[in-house]
């Protein structure tokens, strides 16, 4: 990360990330913060890698709370708008990051294995949405950003269940899109393709370097790379882009 302009250009926004203590969501959370937003964000089970990730975000200036939270829980998603409102005094910003995967070839594949996926990447994504949708259209501006992948424009065999989640993520913010713009609310994916984190990581290397050969770039890309991509569509600079799917990918999915 270093040699990027640490430009401030999310002074003063307030922040929800959910799933924000490692990979993806750990390097949303730092991006924001670095760019001046304050940020409030989920984990799931890890409170050290949590307390790292909101230590590191105080470090660069923002005010940082970390919320073991169940995104499957309509009560834990209004519990997270309620503490981003008490802590920091409102919600600007929602990235819809959370999720899992249950890999299996879809003849294999188990009902929990199938609706625990679906449950944590998109109904998440749905009632952390509706949560935030009312104070912000309230103050009649916002900008959520859904965590989708290149499997869920591509689909991947293997990943019937996390790549109908991450195509739902696509339908849920479109249609969102089209609700909320003349509140002022922008929705709006980013679709991550191969990154380089723990998943990726405990791939078997064969399996990694025939995912490196399908991308164009020649490389897996990062966290930060991803990161950079969901702040832009979270700031003002963005101002008039709703409903798209900007891809993160090397060009995987041209």
């Amino acid at each position: 990360m270093g040699g990027i302009d640490m430009t401030k250009d999310l002074a003063g926004k307030r922040a929800i990330v959910t799933g924000g203590s490692r990979g993806i969501g750990r390097a949303v959370v730092l991006e924001l913060a670095r760019r001046g937003a304050d940020v409030v964000f989920s984990y799931a089970g890890n409170a050290e890698a949590a307390e790292r990730t909101r230590a590191e975000a105080e470090e660069l200036g923002a005010r940082s709370v970390a919320v073991k939270a169940d995104v499957t829980s309509a009560e834990a998603a209004t519990s997270m708008v309620d503490a981003a409102k008490e802590e920091l005094g409102g919600v600007d910003i929602l990235v819809n990051n959370a999720g899992i995967t249950r890999d299996k070839l879809c003849a294999r594949m188990k009902d929990d294995d199938f609706d625990q996926v679906i449950a944590c990447n998109l109904r998440g994504a749905f009632l952390m949405t509706r949560a935030v949708l009312r104070p912000m259209m309230r103050q009649r501006s916002g900008a959520i950003v859904n965590m989708s992948s290149v499997v869920g424009i591509r689909g991947n065999a293997g990943q019937a269940n996390y790549a109908a989640s991450k195509a739902g993520l696509i339908g849920l913010t479109k249609s969102v899109a089209r609700e909320v713009a003349r509140s002022g609310i922008r929705v709006n994916a980013v679709a991550p393709g191969f990154i380089a984190t723990d998943m990726t990581a405990a791939m078997p290397e064969a399996a990694r370097e025939a995912a490196v050969a399908q991308v164009p770039a020649g490389d897996l890309g990062t966290p930060e790379d991803v990161a950079r991509a969901v702040a832009f569509l979270a700031s003002d600079g963005a101002g008039y882009i709703t409903g798209q799917v900007l891809a993160v990918d090397g060009g995987m999915s041209m």
